[in-house]
């Protein structure tokens, strides 16, 4: 949500950005409605130290006609103000509800484009530089797990129809080897922060805390977080619930801290939490409708930050770091992209993905995304700090993937396949296993 006083004050870039985010929002629809609430809204007001005045008389007046005249008004003066109460609470709904419409801004430095293919690469990366060569032809990531008897989306589909799988075997294990390589390096020299003072962003200062989340929600949360407005259709709702299943941990974690005052020394508080997420991948139809790339149900490990307003972009790129020290590790492959005005979301103001290497579509594809929403979220679920000075100030948040299980499985399949089928396991993952390939 965006503060009220920045929409009055510029109603034309809240509409250019808008426009570039390509969503339609009536600005001027919101300043009438906004100008209105704040007129009746005086008007009880004056209403009712009419009232509060009139009181004060009733009870010095001593003639019982001009009592019963005072009090005759008093009454009139009561309708008038249901009246008006009424007409504020509907004011007031029509207010929120258009406040909800409005995205948040992108940053200055974010690319204008409209979508996905007005993305800005930004480099990339691969251990073979640029890309691993192989002296035969790739094969693609499903038909080398089915092979080995990793990956079974036939049996996934008898138990909960398409966009399902089922890991077997090895392809289970370094599912928690992932999760375990993650966990060392988020929490390596965690320590709880102790100082008011912090000049560097980097992985000494201070560690993130790991969570085991609910992975269900209330609406209320869920739209706190920004994701209702569009894309309400992603959302599996259970009605007899009245709860939200999540589609990634980020909307767990923001929640959190609802109505709630930060410490300003206490910033950043960083999170991670690995848990099952749940897409109806609404608008993908005819896409990758074969194997796991994109399915209903995932498990994901999500970092999250609370960060002091002046720190998000370095926090944002702290994320990045993270995100691009994890794959790394992998000895995978990938480039960095800018996300465009067109291809951020609501809550984001700014949006970098990485996209990893697969040998078999010769393309890259995405597997991690990290977002500065600024203080969109924070609004919308009233999260604040306390500044030295005791001014209570909105916190930013940011968002990133550590992994993404699946995702990640498949472009290890990929890149370390060899020629016999067999797929080595990264160096990086051994020590968590009992095994360094997987063969037949």
């Amino acid at each position: 949500m965006l503060d009220i006083k920045f929409i009055r004050n510029y109603p034309d870039k809240v509409k250019e950005n808008c426009k570039q985010k390509h969503i339609k929002v009536d600005v001027d629809l919101l300043l009438e409605v906004d100008k209105k609430r704040r007129q009746t809204l005086q008007a009880l007001e004056d209403m009712l130290a009419q009232k509060n005045q009139a009181s004060k008389i009733i009870s010095r007046t001593k003639d019982e006609k001009e009592k019963r005249k005072l009090i005759l008004e008093m009454r009139e003066l009561d309708k008038n103000s249901d009246r008006l109460t009424k007409t504020l609470k509907e004011l007031e709904g029509e207010f929120n509800n258009l406040m909800l419409q409005i995205p948040n801004s992108p940053l200055a430095d974010v690319p204008i484009g409209r979508d996905e293919r007005d993305n800005v690469v930004l480099r990339e990366w691969g251990v073979f530089p640029p890309k691993p060569k192989f002296d035969f032809k790739p094969k693609n990531y499903l038909e080398l797990a089915e092979n080995l008897d990793l990956i079974d989306v036939k049996r996934a589909a008898k138990i909960s129809g398409t966009r399902f799988g089922i890991l077997k075997r090895e392809a289970a294990l370094l599912k928690f080897a992932l999760r375990d390589l993650t966990f060392d390096i988020l929490m390596k020299d965690y320590n709880p922060p102790t100082t008011s003072s912090r000049s560097s962003f980097d992985e000494r200062a201070p560690g993130f805390i790991p969570l085991d989340l609910p992975v269900m929600i209330k609406p209320e949360m869920m739209q706190g977080m920004g994701y209702v407005e569009r894309g309400e259709e992603e959302i599996y709702y259970l009605r007899d619930d009245n709860l939200c299943l999540v589609g990634t941990a980020e909307q767990s974690i923001g929640p959190m801290h609802a109505n709630e005052i930060f410490e300003e020394k206490d910033l950043p508080k960083r999170y991670f939490a690995f848990t099952p997420c749940f897409r109806r991948e609404a608008g993908s139809y005819g896409k990758d409708t074969k194997g796991i790339f994109r399915v209903h149900q995932f498990d994901k490990i999500e970092m999250f930050s609370f960060s002091h307003p002046e720190k998000s972009r370095e926090e944002h790129q702290f994320f990045l770091k993270m995100e691009e020290k994890l794959i790394q590790a992998l000895k995978i492959p990938y480039r960095v992209v800018q996300m465009c005005t067109g291809d951020l979301g609501d809550p984001a103001a700014s949006k970098y993905d990485i996209e990893a290497w697969l040998p078999s579509e010769n393309r890259y594809r995405e597997t991690h995304s990290t977002s500065n929403c600024t203080d969109f979220q924070a609004r919308r679920l009233n999260i604040r700090y306390r500044a030295k000075t005791g001014k209570l100030n909105f916190v930013h948040t940011v968002n990133g993937t550590a992994f993404a299980i699946g995702r990640t499985l498949i472009a290890i399949i990929e890149n370390y396949q060899q020629k016999d089928g067999s797929i080595k396991v990264p160096e990086v993952l051994q020590k968590y296993l009992q095994f360094k390939e997987i063969k037949k």
